[in-house]
């Protein structure tokens, strides 16, 4: 039984990430950097992903704090 609560909880976060992303219009580069990472089995060669990711991220950021200034 403790099993199947741990999947659920992993669910019930998995959609919050999943909000989360699609309010900041970046989850389709976490996803990239998700495949990357799967491909490469390497998240180093992935520095690329990554930091168009976090560029996304920041600037959805700023941007809110501009909103909600």
């Amino acid at each position: 039984m403790h099993h199947r609560r741990e999947t659920i909880q992993t669910k019930d976060d998995e959609d919050l990430l999943d909000e989360l992303l699609n309010k900041t219009n970046c989850a389709h580069l976490h996803y990239k950097v998700q495949d990357c990472i799967a491909t490469t089995k390497d998240w180093r060669k992935c520095q690329a992903e990554v930091k168009e990711f976090r560029n996304c991220i920041e600037k959805n950021q700023k941007l809110a704090n501009k909103n909600n200034a």
